[in-house]
C-alpha cells in the first residue's frame, strides 16, 4: 500500500505574510504572572508596576490663607505597588516550546553582542 503523500504535490516553500491588527499596541512589561490552566494551556498575564495612587490627598490651609503641605493617608510600614495587567496570552504546549526556542535564540544573540544591548542591570537600553 502506497503512502497517499506520494501522490500529493507539496509546495517548495511556505510564505508567511505579516499584518498588524488595527488595535495592536506596544506594551512594556515589568513581569508576568500565570500558569497552566485546567485545559493544559499556558496563560501568561503581562503587567506593569507602579506606585499605588492614594485614594485622596489633602492640603492644609495656613491661617494666612496660603497653601500648606499636601498630605496623603498612608501606612508607612507597607509599600503599596499596583500591578496593572495589560496583556493576557494563552497558548498550547507546542507554541510554548516555539516561544521558548525563539527567546533562547534572541538571548543568545544579545549575549554575543555583549554591552551593546545591556546596561549594568542586564536590561535593554
Amino acid at each position: 500500500m502506497k503512502n497517499t503523500l506520494d501522490k500529493v504535490q507539496l509546495p517548495l516553500r511556505i510564505r508567511y505574510n505579516y499584518e498588524e491588527a488595527p488595535n495592536a499596541a506596544l506594551n512594556y512589561a515589568h513581569g508576568v504572572w500565570g500558569g497552566i490552566n485546567q485545559q493544559g494551556e499556558i496563560e501568561m498575564n503581562f503587567y506593569l508596576e507602579s506606585d499605588t495612587m492614594p485614594k485622596y490627598s489633602e492640603r492644609l490651609i495656613e491661617p494666612d490663607g496660603s497653601y500648606g503641605q499636601e498630605e496623603c493617608p498612608s501606612d508607612e510600614s507597607v509599600k503599596m505597588i499596583t500591578r496593572r495587567i495589560h496583556t493576557r496570552v494563552l497558548f498550547n504546549y507546542h507554541t510554548a516550546k516555539a516561544i521558548l526556542e525563539w527567546l533562547e535564540e534572541r538571548i543568545e544573540a544579545m549575549e554575543m553582542e555583549g554591552d551593546m544591548f545591556m546596561n549594568e542591570s542586564g536590561l535593554e537600553q
